[in-house]
């Protein structure tokens, strides 16, 4: 699976010169977007409010977020929020249930590892964790040779 292109910001805060990430290259750092973090749906569950509150600041002070990602983090909040309830039913229940067929692995175990996928998968667009923070500053993206180190050398 491909690396997910780390935000401008993000590698600008890792860079070695302005304007240049921890490798040197330009960072092109894309549209002007007006950086405004979004309002949190009403919507959301208690849990996924929750967290939600404590990424928002952090994106914000960063220059992470726009009002435009209000539904990726939202999803990514709802799924801290499955991905929760369905660990505290394990904790509660066990691993297995018992049923006619046998033991089992219980339902809420999927659920977590499922809810545990789709919550990495919308943290890394954010760089919400430490391994998609590296990831992401490994990352290049398409600037031609300007990318490349090497090119032009030889």
């Amino acid at each position: 699976m491909p690396r997910t292109s780390k935000p401008a910001n993000l590698k600008l805060i890792d860079g070695r010169a302005p304007g240049r990430d921890s490798g040197g290259r330009k960072v092109n750092t894309g549209p002007d977007f007006k950086r405004v973090p979004p309002q949190a749906p009403e919507w959301l569950s208690e849990e996924a409010a929750a967290e939600w509150d404590r990424v928002i600041p952090e994106l914000s002070r960063l220059d992470l977020v726009k009002e435009s990602d209000r539904a990726a983090l939202a999803a990514y909040c709802e799924a801290w929020a499955v991905f929760v309830e369905a660990t505290l039913t394990v904790q509660r229940e066990g691993l297995t249930i018992e049923a006619r067929q046998g033991t089992l692995a219980h339902p809420a175990v999927a659920i977590a590892r499922n809810s545990g996928r789709e919550m990495r998968s919308w943290a890394a667009h954010f760089g919400l964790t430490p391994s998609t923070e590296q990831a992401l500053a490994r990352s290049g993206g398409d600037d031609g040779d300007e990318a490349n180190p090497f090119a032009g050398s030889g």
